[in-house]
């Protein structure tokens, strides 16, 4: 059966005069029928038939609303007889001008038909505004301006024409959300700031000018959007002498302690908590005081903190051995601690606090791609990009999610992303305005950028692979490893026309006939937080969260968000139900529950459903053919033991990961998702799962979202 009308036209709410699509009409019914466990293609378009001729009959001479037409379908269904479904359609009516009052509330004109919290997040940190405060563009003009001003650097190394066509590719992949770039190009990309790197690692050297030097350059690159990150392991020890004065050293713990508070006052121009970094090597006689830092809530807020851990250090711990705590001002043992002691202190104040992650320094240096130029010692705030001091790194993401095609991955369009992605990020260097001449010459030396992942999680979801199985760390790493060759290659692309970079000589890609590398490095996994919000997926390589939760949209409003594919597939098997949806809302899991079925349990496995060895696979997977590094958070229930994170910790050594974080759920006071019975929330009197506005998955504390 189809459906022939002679209408053109209709009315849409804004008063856009656009073709009418009968198509539409049948694909809603559809979808009403489905909700009510009804599925019937057939019926939904003779249904739909039924209301195109009403709607000729009642605007022979004139052009319809979008909501004239609305009202008809649902006066076709209730005297069709389909009442349930009517209500269906009613309830989804509700739900669609509720979310279209929100966001004329919030004040964003929405042309992409973006998500409530989306458009939240970009009015709240993206899009541009003058001066008092008003938002003046669209998340398209966004991604215009965006595209226009990193396209522009084309024509450094060609012609206006060559911009104009890149202008075009680069609109395209951030407007379809297929890729999107990190937040400080989001937003700062052609306005006066101009800078458009992510995070950036600082030295920190063992002298008064150098500390508080330090601390004005983080304060600059906080000021304009980015993170940083440090290594305390040259500042001398509590205790030790200050040859200047004579007098005592407070050590490296007190220090953090002020760049944490200046952290408070930038706030990172107002558009972005501050995010830092801080590492101290496991052989400096601080060690322990560095360990327990954040053992008190209120500490060091603004910094994750990680062990920088060696393999000697490793080995000692399996051994049981002691090792030596050597003072970084004369080089000489202090002291010989037993390492396990040590590791027990890390483990067990992992599984109050959240930190400290571990960083494995020699399995980062032994990959460092400039290992003439110096030894990395730091990292960026969620540990993906190890950097040499100064260097910068520009970040960006492609939707795995949006690489799936009838259920089968595209792997021409993921080709297509992947090069497009490195062009973007390559010329992100020429195009952006750096906080200091070192960082620009480091970073133009070495030319680093990290091409990443999100939305996994919900790839998997339509691969019908579940997270936790072989099948989905073998395809994980074979992706990786695909985007990484494609990046490499688009890098040697890139060197060809314009040149390798300037530290290529004596680089681990300086071979006997080797290509030239326009890039040191090309891939990292960020985290991506926010970005994922707006691209309206998973988080990084992350699980699901939860399957159905609360959002904290704005103050005083909070929506109900359900994973699209699971609502689809609920809605396409008959089992949907707005009671379903609420229950999950209550437990965030669906195992267990009656109402859905076994297979689709399977799939739909959160972050607290996944045992703690899959996510350490997961991330080894993706490190094995990632350059820099890989952000990944391992997720563990509040009844998880000590032995449970010294085992994760263990395994991300032996599988080669080049850092570790874990949570255990409820062990820090503040946090952005709150499972069950952790927290009660008015919604019918009910307990849910609740995530704040910004929380995309990961850490639950917010302080990984970058």
């Amino acid at each position: 059966m189809r459906i022939t009308t002679t209408l053109t036209q209709i009315i849409k709410r804004d008063g856009r005069v656009e073709p009418f699509d009968p198509a539409k009409i049948a694909g809603a019914i559809g979808k009403a029928l489905k909700a009510v466990g009804r599925p019937d293609r057939a019926t939904a378009l003779r249904l739909a038939n039924i209301v195109v001729g009403r709607v000729e009959d009642e605007f022979e001479t004139g052009v319809p609303r979008v909501e004239d037409v609305q009202d008809l379908v649902e006066q076709v269904l209730m005297q069709e007889g389909y009442t349930e479904a009517a209500k269906s359609y009613i309830l989804y009516r509700g739900r669609r001008a509720e979310v279209r009052e929100l966001k004329r509330f919030i004040g964003v004109e929405d042309d992409l038909k973006l998500g409530v919290n989306a458009i939240s997040v970009l009015k709240r940190r993206y899009l541009a505004k003058d001066d008092e405060g008003r938002v003046v563009e669209t998340p398209s003009q966004l991604f215009q301006r965006v595209a226009h001003a990193v396209a522009a650097a084309d024509a450094i190394y060609g012609t206006a024409g060559d911009a104009a066509r890149t202008e075009e590719e680069f609109l395209s992949m951030m407007s379809s959300l297929e890729f999107m770039p990190n937040s400080p190009t989001l937003m700062n990309a052609g306005t006066r700031i101009g800078q458009l790197s992510a995070c950036f690692v600082l030295p920190v050297e063992d002298s008064m000018d150098g500390i508080f030097t330090a601390l004005k350059n983080m304060a600059l690159i906080h000021q304009s959007g980015g993170g940083t990150g440090f290594s305390f392991s040259r500042l001398r020890p509590k205790g030790d002498l200050v040859g200047s004065t004579k007098g005592i050293a407070s050590g490296p713990v007190s220090f953090m302690k002020i760049f944490d508070e200046a952290t408070n006052v930038i706030k990172q121009g107002g558009r972005r908590r501050g995010a830092n970094m801080g590492i101290l090597r496991v052989e400096h006689p601080d060690i322990l005081e560095f360990i327990t830092a954040k053992s008190k809530p209120g500490v060091l807020e603004n910094f994750n903190i990680s062990v920088a851990v060696t393999d000697r250090f490793m080995s000692a711990v399996k051994a049981n051995a002691e090792y030596d705590l050597i003072n970084p001002r004369t080089h000489k043992p202090v002291k010989s601690p037993r390492a396990g002691e040590v590791m027990d202190l890390i483990v067990t104040m992992a599984w109050q606090t959240g930190d400290p992650g571990l960083a494995f320094m020699d399995e980062i240096n032994r990959t460092n791609p400039t290992p003439a130029v110096g030894e990395m010692e730091s990292a960026n705030p969620c540990g993906e990009v190890p950097l040499l001091p100064y260097e910068s790194c520009n970040l960006g993401s492609i939707d795995l999610a949006k690489m799936v095609d009838d259920g089968r991955l595209n792997w021409e369009k993921l080709r297509e992303r992947a090069r497009s992605a490195v062009h973007f990020l390559d010329n992100v260097i020429d195009a952006s305005k750096f906080p200091l001449p070192k960082i620009e010459q480091a970073t133009k030396a070495n030319r680093k950028i990290g091409l990443g992942v999100m939305g996994l999680a919900d790839m998997f979801i339509k691969l019908c692979m579940p997270y936790d199985s072989d099948e989905a760390v073998e395809m994980a790493e074979r992706i990786m490893e695909f985007i990484f060759r494609e990046a490499r290659q688009m890098s040697r692309e890139l060197a060809a026309t314009r040149g390798a970079f300037p530290n290529f000589k004596g680089s681990i890609w300086d071979r006997e006939s080797a290509p030239p590398q326009r890039n040191a490095t090309v891939t990292s996994v960020a985290p991506t937080g926010t970005i994922s919000i707006i691209a309206q997926t998973s988080s990084g390589i992350e699980p699901l969260f939860a399957v159905a939760f609360v959002r904290d949209v704005m103050e005083g409003t909070r929506l109900v968000e359900v994973n699209p594919t699971f609502e689809k597939i609920a809605m396409d098997r008959g089992f949907y139900s707005r009671e379903l949806v609420m229950e999950i809302a209550r437990r965030g899991s669906v195992q267990g529950m009656d109402q859905v079925p076994k297979d689709v349990q399977r799939l739909f496995v959160t972050s607290m459903d996944i045992a703690p060895e899959w996510h350490v696979r997961m991330q080894a997977a993706f490190q094995r053919h990632c350059d820099n590094a890989v952000a990944k958070t391992v997720n563990l229930p509040h009844e998880a033991t000590p032995e449970d994170v010294r085992n994760i910790y263990m395994l991300a050594y032996e599988l080669k990961c080049k850092g570790i974080t874990v949570y255990r759920y409820g062990s820090k006071p503040e946090q952005v998702l709150y499972i069950g019975p952790a927290l009660a929330h008015e919604l019918g009197q009910e307990e849910v799962v609740s995530a704040k506005t910004e929380f995309a998955g990961g850490c639950p504390t917010g302080d990984c979202a970058f």
